[in-house]
């Protein structure tokens, strides 16, 4: 998962998933170096999403953008 340390909805998501049990990784990209904000920034563009936040891939196939528990719910088989 990809986030900003102060976005209310990556918190959600962040909260959304632990209440689920579900293991995740996760960078806030506003406090990782310029380099890897760039690497960040291509590898959500390269699967097809915009920089938006946050931004979670599932298996490095499925993108998902925003706090969407509907979406999460499916993906994750919840």
């Amino acid at each position: 998962m990809y986030a900003l340390s102060t976005c209310v909805w990556c918190k959600m998501t962040k909260q959304y998933l632990n209440d689920n049990n579900i293991e995740y990784e996760y960078i806030d990209v506003d406090l990782a170096e310029t380099k890897e904000k760039q690497q960040i920034h291509d590898d959500i563009q390269q699967k097809g999403g915009t920089l938006n936040y946050p931004t979670i891939i599932i298996d490095d196939t499925k993108l998902i953008q925003g706090f969407r528990k509907d979406l999460l719910k499916e993906a994750l088989q919840l």
